[in-house]
């Protein structure tokens, strides 16, 4: 399980540092083989361990590719993915295309979400939160509630 937002530098090949933290786990893991994809709702990267990705390609393969919603998303998800293999210093090398599609400087926020990381560029992160947390204070207020799930009504934080 991966969580925590943490800082990492892309540097001019246009990798990133894996934090030490999470190295064993993703050698363990899938030895170290990775996937990166983009994300359909945010601009950011979806980064996933070998294994974890190939469950996504077995939910995708099940989607029709006579639907264009269900086609459009494999299109996306498949088209963009590509595979990166951590080195020995614990970088992985991030394709150009995908990097230009998170808008990706140099400073990245590494952002564990469960089974998958996400990769933003720094200043959208922050962007992000301070939305994030806008619309949950104003979700807050009677005259603008959403209707809550009941997953969200279960956690309890």
């Amino acid at each position: 399980m991966f969580r925590g937002a943490t800082l990492v530098n892309l540097d001019t090949k246009g990798r990133l540092t894996v934090p030490a933290r999470y190295r064993e786990t993703l050698n363990t893991e899938s030895e170290g083989q990775m996937v990166c994809t983009i994300d359909l709702h945010q601009p950011c990267l979806l980064l996933y361990t070998l294994p974890e990705w190939e469950i996504i390609e077995e939910k995708l393969s099940r989607l029709s590719s006579m639907n264009p919603a269900e086609r459009r998303v494999q299109r996306l998800l498949l088209g963009h993915a590509s595979e990166c293999q951590m080195d020995s210093a614990g970088r992985l090398l991030l394709a150009n295309t995908l990097r230009q599609h998170a808008r990706l400087t140099k400073e990245v926020m590494l952002v564990g979400q469960f089974n998958k990381f996400e990769l933003w560029d720094e200043q959208v992160w922050y962007q992000q939160v301070q939305s994030d947390i806008a619309a949950e204070r104003s979700t807050q207020e009677p005259s603008t509630q959403e209707p809550m799930s009941a997953r969200l009504q279960d956690l309890s934080l």
